[in-house]
């Protein structure tokens, strides 16, 4: 199946830096049809459209917004999340550099439907580079009149990966250490300064400006019955063609990482990035769907030559570094899965550490705070049940050696 481009159509089409460029591909009208209805019709549209956050949990982004439009009080905020420090993802880098407008656009419309005068990007520290660009976009669509109902700011992110989690990252933008709030209240009723907020990935908002112009049931048509559209995919690893595909949603594995991005030897692809799952080759014709795999659109593809178990240790190594430290279960779970995974890099791993990640897995998933915490055990799971040979071997070269 070719990709079919809702969210990156005006990639390599329009000039960013132009806003006449964006206007010529049918730019802002999605905006004026959104203001020539009231807030809720606008909300009913999305909620139509069965669009669903792109940042990997999956939540129906109109029943959010709903939920905001409806919380008590004035004061309202719009927050983009550009936070983008998921490992191996980088198509809303992508996005930003060849389309910042549509962007601008988005958090327009969605600023009028939820009540929020004042949106803010949270912008990846990485890439402050690209500042200067949003900020263009962002004047131009002011002094056009566009943005006349509300304020766009940027916000610098701390270059956190715990950063990227809703919680964490509004307290980053109130001045706070970034770490995960407890919950409820959810942002939908007490968010940003105490405020009803909605937080949605730059890939979410991108298809706001597509569902406007060409209506709910447009979109609603594509995809599968439980994932609406698109979703956009980094690629990356050991393949011939790296890089960013928008696929419709329920598009095989396969049709990803072997037609577009030519991969032929492959072990192992980790879907999700770092908390994400890690399958063999065996599961190519896995559709790619919020129902199966999906996570928040990373991709990274493994070949033969690599090792099943430094994969996994150098994932836990990174999300040990990277836990904000606020509960028990994600700081201590992660420390001990990094020296337990280390023991089998030595060639020290016994039967009974298999039995400690699987027993640790578990709790880590029940009790931890957050996403982080919650999805830490993923690629230690999915390695203990894909790839079990590659601890099994290990354990068995000890025991020869012992002898």
């Amino acid at each position: 199946m070719p990709e079919k481009r809702i969210v990156l159509r005006n990639c390599g089409v329009i000039d960013p830096r132009d806003m006449s460029s964006y206007l010529a591909h049918d730019g802002f009208k999605g905006l004026e049809k959104a203001l020539s209805l009231t807030p809720e019709q606008v909300i009913e549209e999305v909620k139509t459209s069965g669009l669903r956050g792109r940042g990997g949990a999956g939540f129906p982004a109109g029943m959010k917004w709903e939920l905001t439009r409806k919380s008590p009080g004035d004061e309202k905020y719009l927050i983009c999340n550009a936070d983008e420090g998921e490992v191996g993802t980088f198509k809303d880098r992508y996005i930003l550099q060849n389309d910042p407008f549509s962007l601008v656009e988005a958090i327009a419309i969605a600023g009028y439907a939820i009540g929020a005068k004042k949106g803010f990007i949270y912008l990846r520290a990485e890439y402050h580079y690209l500042r200067p660009m949003l900020a263009n976009a962002i004047d131009q669509a002011r002094a056009k009149g566009f943005l006349s109902h509300m304020d766009i700011e940027i916000r610098m992110g701390a270059g956190a990966y715990v950063c990227g989690e809703e919680s964490a990252l509004m307290e980053s933008i109130e001045g706070k250490r970034g770490e995960v709030r407890y919950r409820p209240p959810f942002p939908p009723t007490k968010g940003l300064f105490g405020k009803p907020t909605v937080i949605n990935n730059v890939e979410t908002l991108m298809n706001i400006p597509a569902i406007m112009l060409n209506g709910a049931r447009w979109f609603n048509q594509i995809g599968t019955e439980r994932s609406k559209g698109t979703k956009v995919f980094s690629v990356a690893g050991d393949v011939p063609r790296p890089g960013v595909y928008e696929m419709v949603l329920g598009s095989k594995l396969r049709e990803l990482v072997q037609d577009l991005a030519g991969a032929t030897d492959i072990k192992a692809i980790q879907i999700g990035g770092a908390t994400g799952r890690l399958i063999p080759e065996s599961m190519l014709d896995t559709p790619l769907a919020f129902e199966n795999l999906l996570g928040a659109g990373a991709i990274t593809v493994f070949n033969s030559h690599r090792d099943i178990i430094d994969i996994v240790y150098r994932t836990m190594e990174f999300l040990a570094e990277e836990s904000c430290g606020k509960c028990v279960p994600c700081r201590q779970g992660t420390e001990v899965m990094v020296e337990t995974l280390e023991r089998f890099m030595h060639g020290e791993g016994e039967e009974r550490d298999v039995k400690v990640l699987q027993e640790l897995s578990s709790t880590m998933m029940l009790t931890s705070l957050c996403g982080l915490g919650q999805a830490a055990p993923n690629p230690v799971i999915d390695s203990l049940q894909y790839f079990k040979d590659a601890y099994e071997s290990r354990i068995k070269a000890r025991g020869e050696v012992k002898v």
